[in-house]
């Protein structure tokens, strides 16, 4: 079994391949060239955000504090270069046995984050659980993240409504889940559409997700919940399967353009492919 860490390193191979396509407003904080990416090295002022767990205390404008009772960070000139979010399910959905497809989102989380690298743009990683937490090392290359799991019973839909991600202000934002929870994606595509750069929505399907099983009887269990069901598949079941899961997608689809986000839809088992369909989308470049 390919360990955590093997997966990362692959993805971040395959990462140095490409570069993350920045939209225009991506680099709305940029003034000439790009400059160095050390937090805080830059003297130049430019913008306020919230302060976050972790931030050097150094950085709080106490003013602010005083006038307001909110922690508030100095922003300069590097913390506002290009940031890709990686906002990444972590719900035991993602784990489905027999399939690649935790495999196929660490790799691309890895991936993606490495041509972020190449772009010369900052990332977060967030994972969802009870709530939004950031995932170990993040800021660093992938191979050194540590602490991705796949055991929420908790849909991401519910993990925002617990402790949503903070996101940076004007940054490019990537959601990858195979997005197979009931409800309206409005809602979540609102949040992760709030003050970003672009929202790109990266669904990622195992091979048992997008065809119906086999003819016959079979046990299903929800991976979130643990309830059982048994079924017969015939042709007709396998049909309301698929209509089913189109109408799903198309959904997310029509959420998509509704928010101004991007959607793409991917096959874990076919992770050259995936790469080749986010290369296509224009979310990837050659480097």
């Amino acid at each position: 079994m390919t360990s955590l860490r093997e997966l990362l390193q692959q993805g971040e191979a395959l990462g140095l391949r490409y570069a993350l396509a920045l939209p225009q407003s991506a680099l709305a904080g940029l003034t000439g060239s790009r400059v160095g990416r050390r937090a805080g090295s830059s003297i130049d002022f430019q913008d306020y955000r919230e302060y976050q767990p972790g931030d050097d205390l150094r950085s709080i404008d106490w003013n602010v504090f005083a006038r307001s009772d909110r922690l508030t960070i100095k922003l300069f000139r590097e913390e506002v270069n290009p940031h890709l979010d990686l906002v990444l399910d972590g719900s035991r959905s993602m784990a489905l046995d027999g399939s690649e497809k935790s495999s196929a989102l660490v790799r691309l989380a890895a991936a993606l984050a490495m041509a972020a690298e190449n772009a010369q743009c900052t990332h977060t990683a967030w994972l969802a659980g009870d709530g939004f937490q950031r995932i170990a090392n993040d800021a660093l290359r992938p191979s050194a993240w540590d602490g991705l799991a796949f055991e929420s019973r908790r849909t991401m839909e519910e993990s925002f409504g617990i402790l949503p991600p903070r996101l940076r202000r004007l940054g490019l934002r990537v959601l990858v889940s195979d997005l197979l929870w009931p409800g309206n994606p409005v809602q979540t595509l609102r949040r992760l559409a709030d003050s970003a750069a672009e929202v790109i929505v990266v669904q990622l399907l195992a091979r048992a997700d997008a065809e119906p099983p086999e003819h016959g009887n079979i046990h299903l269990v929800d991976s979130e919940t643990g309830e059982g069901l048994d079924l017969f598949i015939d042709a007709t079941t396998a049909g309301q399967y698929r209509d089913n899961l189109a109408r799903h997608q198309q959904s997310w689809h029509d959420a998509c353009r509704q928010c101004g986000a991007r959607f793409v839809s991917v096959v874990a088992e076919d992770f050259e492919a995936a790469l080749a369909s986010l290369e296509e989308a224009a979310v990837l470049v050659p480097s």
